[in-house]
């Protein structure tokens, strides 16, 4: 039987649960063909988050997202979709890299860029909503 030395990492034994639940989530990951707002980084390592948002109301029914990342990076993702689901537009604008990381307990601090990725295309999600909510008639012209 081996024992665990002090520099080894069990990704099972060493992540908290909301990590691991965020990290292996894929029921929001997905792209919407007609979000109310749309949002995309990427970095320039080549990763990728989309954020698809559906309002109804003044209120975020729906998140949903598409990366081209590591797991940290569909954790970050899958946690700002969570936190978004139910709140106003003003409310998720709250959201920050800080509170995601803090939810995920033990995002490693190297991983950190992640969670900015996804509030940052989340962020552009909304301001595409507020843009066109706006001048509704302009979304007939996107994408």
């Amino acid at each position: 039987m081996n024992k665990k030395t002090d520099n080894q990492f069990d990704f099972w034994q060493d992540h908290s649960l909301n990590f691991l639940e965020m990290a292996l989530r894929t029921d929001k990951r997905e792209i919407i063909a007609h979000p109310d707002g749309y949002g995309k980084n990427t970095r320039a390592c080549g990763d990728s988050v989309e954020m698809f948002v559906t309002v109804r109301k003044g209120v975020i029914k729906y998140v949903s997202f598409n990366t081209r990342g590591c797991i940290y990076t569909c954790a970050c993702s899958n946690t700002v979709a969570t936190m978004a689901e139910g709140k106003t537009i003003q409310q998720a604008f709250k959201i920050t890299a800080e509170k995601v990381i803090a939810f995920l307990e033990t995002l490693p601090s190297a991983e950190a860029h992640c969670a900015r990725l996804a509030v940052g295309s989340f962020r552009k999600a909304l301001k595409d909503f507020l843009k066109t909510e706006k001048e509704p008639w302009k979304r007939l012209y996107q994408r």
